[in-house]
């Protein structure tokens, strides 16, 4: 038979191979975190017709003659580049800024994703649309320890941040120069002992000749201290301890006319409950507890790989690594070789449709022509047997 014949069959493989994956490409262009695939050929074994001849003496020396024998798909390679960013909004779906890979657990097999979209499951773990748990590194009392196994992450949904006793304190504005002796001013503040029972702790300013004096009390403990001014600046003591809580005046100033005389902050609170979480870039998931604090509660995990290329795909926008991808190196977002995380968005597909329907195209006709060789060589093949007839 002609060989014709075979090189047009493996034509027509070749580039149905082609139009498979660029219709792959094409049919996951609104996939979350695709990277589209691009088809690779090769040509096939010759066959040796003539080898080549060195020169001698006046005659020249000559080529070999080779006839190719068809094509073959060398391999069909991933594009990693970034896919661009869509905005959702919602606190658990997150999308990777450079290099790196999700990494995820499915029934006990590790695989690898940039697809971003979680969702807490009735336990509290961060999963993807089909099940995967994200993994990273959960906190335990606010403290993250990195570099230790990999475990799900995890939002604990009852988590509760404990009650801190109020040790300090710290009173700012302005106290009027010009009042009247004897011209009381009162200001309130709720502090809380180390269960997070709360009191509250009033002092009361006093104006004097000498400036002003302050007591303070918490219903039961009391204080006492004095303020002295030169020009509106303070220049005695500037403190009260008032049942453990110290209280710092020392920002108190006494010009005329201005009574903004307030307590700033202290120190305790009681204790709290979980109400929702944010993103940092670093991966770090941050809870908002119902008393104000703000805790680690997790660490996402990321992996990256000498060779993303190696990786096989798994289905569900999952990869698992292969003997040609390298061993995963974890670490997290932010970390040397790993991109940062931009939580309220996810990474859309690479595809691009342009270049995609251009290959739909060449493959198209690349499947034609080599469907004209056979029809060709078939028509020799007829000549040939009609000359017996």
């Amino acid at each position: 038979m002609l060989r014709s014949l075979y090189s047009g069959i493996s034509g027509l493989r070749s580039h149905q191979t082609m139009l498979d994956v660029t219709g792959n490409n094409i049919a996951n262009v609104n996939t979350t975190g695709f990277k589209a695939s691009a088809v690779q050929f090769e040509d096939t074994l010759s066959q040796l017709v003539r080898g080549a001849g060195g020169g001698q003496g006046a005659a020249g020396g000559t080529n070999p003659a080779q006839i190719g024998l068809g094509v073959l798909v060398a391999g069909i390679s991933t594009n990693f580049t970034q896919g661009a960013a869509q905005a959702t909004g919602r606190a658990t779906d997150m999308m990777i800024n450079g290099d790196g890979f999700f990494v995820t657990k499915v029934g006990g097999e590790t695989l690898y994703t940039r697809a971003g979209s979680f969702d807490p499951d009735a336990q509290g773990r961060l999963v993807g649309p089909g099940g995967a748990i994200l993994q990273g590194w959960n906190a335990v009392n606010g403290v993250i320890q990195q570099g230790g196994a990999l475990g799900d992450v995890t939002i604990p949904l009852k988590a509760v941040a404990p009650a801190s006793a109020t040790t300090t304190g710290t009173v700012t504005g302005n106290l009027p120069s010009g009042a009247a002796l004897g011209d009381q001013l009162v200001r309130d503040v709720k502090v809380y002992d180390s269960t997070g029972v709360a009191r509250t702790l009033s002092l009361t300013f006093t104006k004097t000749g000498a400036g002003w004096n302050v007591a303070g009390t918490d219903g039961t403990a009391t204080g006492t201290s004095t303020l002295a001014f030169n020009n509106g600046v303070l220049t005695g003591p500037g403190s009260i301890t008032v049942g453990g809580v110290a209280v710092d005046l020392s920002a108190v100033t006494g010009y005329a006319d201005l009574t903004t005389v307030a307590f700033k902050e202290q120190n305790g609170r009681q204790a709290g409950t979980l109400e929702s979480f944010s993103l940092s870039q670093d991966g770090t998931l941050i809870g908002l507890f119902s008393n104000g604090d703000k805790q680690a509660v997790g660490r996402i995990a990321l992996a990256t790989f000498v060779n993303p290329g190696g990786l096989e795909k798994a289905g569900g926008s999952g990869y698992r690594a292969s003997v040609n991808s390298g061993n995963p190196q974890l670490g997290g977002p932010g970390d040397a070789g790993l991109g940062s995380i931009q939580g309220g968005s996810l990474e859309m597909s690479n595809v691009d449709l342009s270049q995609e329907f251009t290959n739909l195209i060449v493959a198209q006709r690349g499947f034609q022509a080599n469907a004209r060789i056979i029809t060709t060589s078939d028509e020799v093949l007829q000549e040939l047997t009609n000359l017996k007839r």
